[in-house]
């Protein structure tokens, strides 16, 4: 480890009705323990990338986590859930079945960065169908859609790969897709590129 040497984290605040919700003491934490150097971006995923010494890492983690924040790597990585405001209500949106989504997913090395949106309805308030994977609960079941891609003139929305999936099979889901385009992408290959290439229904065959 070199004196000097910095890293990139990725905070956010924990899964919540309302979306993503600092309170002001979390913000004052973050300004205090990050230091008055340090470069902040509000990126397009809900998760703030902060640049800290590397030195300091652990430290600043721990009080960063005691503040009520969750802190996960930056970089080619799946992202934290990217979930709606739950206007629905906690339990009829599935609150819970995100949080464990989320536990699941995040932080998994990729070979680009992955985005996982979740909707706890189908008014989608979240952009689901915008994100690689989009997760929407429909009643009682979920339905999972990939491939969606939000940037360049031309957005492409998700296709939908399964429908009905249960609260328990969900995160096996999801973790499954994930593996699977691990194993398979070329090199740094874009998720909706890679669907496109390997097809639904190899996907499906593979994963479900």
């Amino acid at each position: 480890m070199l004196m000097g040497e910095t890293i990139k984290i990725a905070v956010t605040p924990v899964i919540q009705g309302g979306g993503s919700l600092f309170t002001p003491e979390q913000f004052a934490t973050i300004g205090k323990v990050v230091g008055t150097d340090a470069k902040i971006e509000m990126t397009s995923f809900k998760q703030l990338y902060v640049e800290i010494p590397l030195e300091r890492r652990e430290e600043i983690v721990a009080s960063l986590q005691q503040s009520g924040l969750e802190v996960y790597p930056a970089g080619f990585v799946t992202k934290s859930l990217i979930a709606c405001n739950f206007c629905k209500g906690a339990e009829e949106a599935g609150l819970e079945t995100a949080r464990i989504v989320n536990k699941a997913i995040a932080g998994i090395e990729t070979p680009t960065p992955i985005k996982v949106g979740y909707a706890g309805c189908a008014l989608g308030t979240s952009e689901p169908l915008l994100k690689d994977i989009g997760i929407v609960k429909m009643r009682n079941t979920f339905d999972v859609y990939i491939g969606g891609e939000a940037k360049g003139l031309k957005a492409v929305p998700a296709k939908l790969l399964v429908s009905g999936v249960s609260e328990e099979e969900l995160p096996q889901v999801i973790t499954k897709i994930i593996s699977f385009y691990k194993e398979n992408a070329k090199g740094k290959e874009k998720f909706n590129r890679f669907v496109d290439r390997i097809t639904l229904e190899k996907i499906s065959a593979n994963c479900l």
